[in-house]
């Protein structure tokens, strides 16, 4: 599955605060696949990562938040971190976008906090993630089934806790699957 993703736009969604490691993971893992990705933020020029208990470094920013179209890409990213979530939830454009991809069924991979935008979208309702104790409240509210599971996978949607690192895996293997998927078509 080396290229299998090659030709396939995928949108990374932050703002400053994101979790660092989870961005990095996800960005060296559609790399090798030969995605394309790009990422969309509410800031202008850089958007600035977090690392455990500090600021770490600064990412390009791809495409403003409010000019992006979520029918520009074919999958959506979310990584977590509390910071860069509590400032998404605030933005009117996440919740247009994010209600896109759940709209039209298009592949979401949330991690952390980043499950929390989910809420956003009556589209949630119905499905099953994998969250972290803190969100449980608000994804139950908008009508989600809380996973067991450190990493859950619904229809097209992945979410983890980000526990671990095989929610990388599984996004780059879902993504796979439903380009596959498209082709046959």
């Amino acid at each position: 599955m080396t290229a299998a993703l090659a030709g396939k736009s995928i949108a990374i969604l932050a703002a400053n605060g994101f979790d660092e490691t989870q961005m990095t993971e996800i960005q060296r893992a559609l790399t090798g696949v030969k995605a394309s990705f790009k990422t969309v933020a509410p800031e202008h020029g850089v958007v600035n990562g977090w690392q455990k208990d500090h600021w770490g470094h600064y990412f390009p920013v791809d495409a403003q938040i409010g000019e992006a179209l979520g029918s520009d890409f074919d999958f959506l990213v979310i990584p977590g971190g509390e910071r860069a979530i509590a400032k998404l939830k605030t933005n009117l454009h996440t919740r247009r976008i994010v209600n896109h991809f759940l709209e039209a069924q298009k592949p979401i991979a949330a991690v952390g906090a980043g499950v929390a935008l989910l809420a956003l979208s009556p589209k949630s309702a119905g499905l099953t993630v994998a969250a972290t104790p803190d969100i449980e409240e608000e994804l139950t509210a908008a009508g989600a089934l809380m996973s067991e599971d450190t990493s859950e996978i619904c229809d097209v949607v992945l979410t983890s806790t980000g526990e671990n690192t095989e929610w990388v895996a599984q996004a780059i293997e879902l993504f796979g699957e439903v380009k596959e998927e498209l082709q046959a078509a």
